[in-house]
């Protein structure tokens, strides 16, 4: 695996695998990473013949009390764990090299639609620092296909929006979300979990579960299944920003005929903001 730091070397790299008739798969992250990471690295690999991946924490996309600066990054064993899991690349670069005018000032983009909701009503200006940082790499790197993980499913909504209304050509490639095997989903803020936490955090996915259970079964009282789940993880100790079920092609309130839902939660714990989701199929 080669690692660089530059747009014009990621540029030739690339631009020389499609000369070559390559397909090139792309993962961005912001390092840190886990498992569930190279699980998306690994579906990368089902859709490309070569395999970029980013390293960068965004700026723009954190708040002014969030976790930017002690965000935890890990250079060296990320790269020995895109190396092992097959990348051919991984782009690393400054914040200068992104955001040449600094983040403050720099052009953005915005899908207003999808960023004001749900996680971009708690955490303001969060989407657009996402869609805004995920449209330069994808004009850096020029993949054919893309890899986001369902987990992160607001994520993966504002960036299949963006691709599809600034006509750029990446496929989107949604991967599983990556769990222990207690339920939890593996995330790079679980490290801020202590061990009652951590014991504890598995509730979230168990309260997901249960309340897609009840929409699988016909249950349409959409506004009782949400106070169910919120006051399930409140009584055990949770902070909930929200805990909700939406349409999953676009997020909106979902009708009682809608077929295609998910439910979707952020809850803290400690220092942690965890953030899951279940995806219903209903009959």
């Amino acid at each position: 695996m080669e690692t660089v730091t530059t747009s014009a070397v990621v540029r030739e790299r690339v631009r020389g695998w499609h000369r070559e008739g390559r397909r090139v798969a792309f993962v961005p992250t912001m390092g840190n990473l886990h498992p569930g990471h190279v699980s998306l690295i690994e579906a990368a690999r089902r859709h490309g013949e070569r395999f970029v991946a980013s390293i960068f924490v965004n700026p723009m996309q954190f708040g002014p009390n969030e976790d930017f600066a002690h965000y935890p990054r890990t250079p060296r064993e990320d790269q020995r764990m895109l190396s092992t899991a097959g990348c051919d690349l991984m782009f690393m670069p400054e914040v200068a090299e992104i955001y040449p005018y600094g983040s403050e000032r720099a052009t953005r983009v915005d899908v207003p639609g999808l960023s004001r909701i749900l996680d971009g009503e708690f955490r303001p200006g969060h989407f657009e620092g996402v869609s805004t940082v995920v449209a330069k790499l994808f004009h850096i790197v020029e993949p054919d296909v893309a890899v986001f993980g369902e987990k992160d499913f607001q994520q993966l909504a504002v960036i299949r929006r963006m691709v599809a209304e600034l006509c750029m050509p990446v496929e989107i490639v949604a991967a599983p979300t990556a769990r222990d095997a207690d339920g939890l989903a593996m995330s790079s803020r679980n490290q801020y979990l202590t061990p009652a936490e951590r014991a504890l955090a598995p509730k979230i996915y168990a309260t997901l579960q249960a309340a897609a259970n009840r929409v699988r079964a016909g249950d349409a009282e959409f506004a009782s299944i949400e106070r169910s789940g919120l006051q399930a993880l409140e009584n055990a100790g949770f902070r909930l920003d929200y805990f909700c079920v939406r349409q999953a092609a676009d997020l909106g309130a979902p009708a009682p005929e809608a077929r295609e839902l998910v439910v979707l939660t952020a809850a803290r714990l400690g220092r942690a903001r965890l953030i899951d989701n279940v995806q219903v199929s209903r009959s």
